[in-house]
């Protein structure tokens, strides 16, 4: 996944941050837990849209990374459609 944000965003966590990895996982909650029980910081909020679910967490070095768990095929072509139909 790939997207352009504007210079000033807070999507990153932090102005200085440029750019941030996307990881695709299976299970966004098992992975968050993972984390958090690694010692991980992991940023308290799931976010739900068509695409998926998204989570974040921050590496060692303070930069933060999303985690993105999609929606199963059926869902997907379900969400694909109704975007179609409202064009």
């Amino acid at each position: 996944m790939w997207a352009v944000f504007e210079p000033d965003t807070d999507y990153f966590g932090r102005r200085e941050q440029v750019f941030m990895v996307n990881y695709r996982v299976d299970d966004l909650d098992a992975m968050l837990t993972q984390l958090r029980d690694a010692g991980a910081e992991v940023v308290d909020r799931v976010e739900e849209s068509e695409t998926g679910r998204f989570g974040w967490a921050v590496d060692p070095e303070g930069n933060r990374f999303e985690l993105w768990q999609r929606r199963s095929s059926r869902a997907g072509c379900q969400a694909l459609t109704n975007s179609v139909r409202r064009t």
